[in-house]
């Protein structure tokens, strides 16, 4: 038997950066630093230059007074905030209803066979109407129009805003469902058809999976429009957070109610917001990891 000091070790060697490595990662970290420090003084020194100039406009102190009172943020924000929660709960079921209906629709779309043609019709119809339809039309066609049928019961105005929104955005978003289900190489397909998978599920295991991932960015980016247009159910008399603020600025004759219900939405689209911009430097990055030099 050989003895176990006579064998040799072959455990792998622990991978060291060479010393012109370490040099242009240093670089790089010196680099990042002075971007950051240039970008913090002249966000700055803007900011200062816009400050100086609106506040010595001849109508500021008007505007300050009817628009960013603080006294009046701070009476309104309570029933604003209650507002919120209706603006919340809509967009929580609006979600919802556009993740069904667009799959729904993206899959009709993607049908091939000619006796799916019908449906391919009735499906490209839809989205042709509700993406050319501003939101505010629908929301009036919808919340006012179908109640004037006396068809169906008595409901709250959110309910009928959410429809809209559902009808509205489903068009949106089937069309980028759509788009990264094409996106996926037909050899995909075929090889799942090979392994006797059958239309569905190679729709459900391969295409939708891989479809998804390459248009997330695109899908957050329509959430975060829907985030906005929830404000327009208060056309329909439903008290959101924008209907709020319109009832305490006629109490009040002061507008500042408005910015309050403003930066709510801002605050509320804020996470979403960041959260697609990092998904979108992530996959960006990913993608060029094999070209990096």
């Amino acid at each position: 038997m050989t003895p176990a000091s006579a064998v040799p070790d072959r455990s792998p060697v622990p991978h060291a950066p060479s010393a012109i490595a370490l040099e242009r990662a240093r670089f790089r970290r010196r680099q990042n630093a002075r971007s950051v420090l240039v970008g913090i003084v002249s966000t700055i020194v803007f900011a200062a230059i816009v400050w100086i100039t609106v506040v010595n406009t001849p109508g500021w102190a008007l505007v300050q007074q009817s628009f960013f009172d603080p006294e009046t943020a701070w009476q309104a924000l309570p029933s604003v905030l209650l507002g919120l929660w209706t603006n919340i709960q809509v967009l929580f079921f609006a979600s919802i209803g556009v993740a069904v209906f667009a799959t729904i629709l993206a899959t009709v779309r993607s049908l091939r066979a000619p006796v799916w043609f019908p449906l391919r019709f009735v499906a490209t119809a839809y989205t042709d109407l509700f993406r050319g339809l501003p939101v505010l039309i629908v929301l009036y066609l919808v919340g006012f129009g179908i109640p004037g049928l006396g068809i169906f019961p008595r409901v709250p105005a959110q309910v009928w805003g959410t429809i809209a929104l559902v009808l509205t955005y489903s068009a949106y978003v089937a069309e980028v469902l759509r788009a990264g289900m094409e996106a996926v190489h037909p050899s995909q397909r075929y090889a799942a058809r090979s392994l006797g998978l059958s239309h569905a599920q190679t729709l459900r295991l391969v295409v939708f999976p891989q479809g998804i991932r390459k248009v997330t960015p695109a899908l957050m980016n329509d959430f975060v429009s829907m985030q906005k247009d929830v404000g327009l159910i208060s056309v329909l008399g439903a008290v959101d957070a924008v209907r709020a603020a319109q009832i305490n600025v006629a109490e009040s004759y002061n507008f500042t109610a408005y910015v309050v219900a403003g930066l709510l939405f801002v605050l509320l689209s804020w996470p979403m917001i960041r959260l697609t911009d990092w998904y979108t430097a992530r996959a960006a990055r990913r993608e060029q990891t094999g070209g990096a030099v």
